[in-house]
């Protein structure tokens, strides 16, 4: 018991990395489905 771990920033690091994982599956979603979105709100307006 004279070595106890230091576990204070653990939680941190953590919700950092899954911060970081929303953040880029965001990003490639985006990418990927970013000109289809745009088309499809072109033909909404070239209907209007």
């Amino acid at each position: 018991m004279l070595y106890l771990p230091r576990e204070k920033g653990q939680g941190l690091v953590e919700y950092a990395l899954i911060l970081v994982l929303v953040a880029v599956v965001v990003i490639v979603v985006l990418v990927l489905l970013g000109p289809i979105v745009g088309n499809v709100f072109s033909s909404i307006i070239e209907a209007i």
